[in-house]
C-alpha cells in the first residue's frame, strides 16, 4: 500500500492567498468596467487619475514623515517608498524615485501645507503608516467602477500594492 501523508489540516486560507485573490478580484473589476463614451468620461478618468496622484504624492510625504522622525525606519521603508513614488509617476504625478536624506525629507515635508504627524514610537510610525497605505488602497479599490477600463487597472494595480505594502509594514511593527 502506498504511503500517503496526514491531510493538512487549514486553519483558514493563508494571507498570501488573500491578497492575490483580492488583487484578482479588483482586476477583474477593471477589466470589466466599461469604457466612458460620453463626454463626462475624459474629464471624470482626468480627474480621478489627479486625485490618485495626489492621494501617492500625500503618502510619500507620509513615508517621509516617518523616515525624518525615525532615522533607524529609512532602510526598512526605503522600498516601500520608492514603490509609492512610482506609483505616484504612474498616476502623472511628480513622484520622485530616490529617497531622500533624512534630512531632505524634513525639508520637503515641511514645504506642505499640513505634513502628517508622527507617532513618537517606531513601532506607533509604522503601524500609522500601514493604516495610511490600507485607507488609500480600500478608497482606490472602492472607485474602480467609477473609472474606465485601463486607469481601473492601474488603480486596482495600486491598491493590492498598497494592501501588501499595509501587511508589510503591520509585520515590521510588531
Amino acid at each position: 500500500m502506498p504511503y500517503s501523508p496526514p491531510p493538512r489540516t487549514l486553519s483558514g486560507p493563508r494571507r498570501r492567498s488573500l491578497i492575490a485573490s483580492a488583487a484578482g478580484a479588483a482586476l477583474l473589476v477593471g477589466c470589466s468596467a466599461a469604457e466612458d463614451s460620453g463626454d463626462e468620461g475624459p474629464s471624470r478618468a482626468a480627474r480621478a487619475r489627479a486625485r490618485a496622484a495626489r492621494d501617492s504624492a500625500s503618502l510619500l510625504e507620509h513615508y517621509d514623515a516617518v523616515a525624518a522622525a525615525h532615522p533607524a525606519l529609512a532602510d526598512r521603508l526605503r522600498p516601500l517608498r520608492a514603490a509609492v513614488a512610482a506609483h505616484a509617476e504612474a498616476f502623472g504625478g511628480a513622484g520622485a524615485t530616490r529617497s531622500p536624506s533624512p534630512a531632505a525629507a524634513g525639508a520637503s515635508v515641511s514645504a506642505t501645507a499640513s505634513p502628517p504627524a508622527v507617532p513618537a514610537a517606531p513601532k506607533d510610525a509604522l503601524a500609522s503608516l500601514a493604516a495610511a497605505e490600507r485607507d488609500l488602497a480600500d478608497r482606490r479599490a472602492r472607485a474602480l467602477l467609477d473609472v474606465p477600463g485601463e486607469l481601473a487597472r492601474l488603480m486596482a494595480s495600486v491598491a493590492a500594492a498598497g494592501a501588501a505594502h499595509a501587511y508589510l509594514l503591520t509585520e515590521a511593527a510588531k
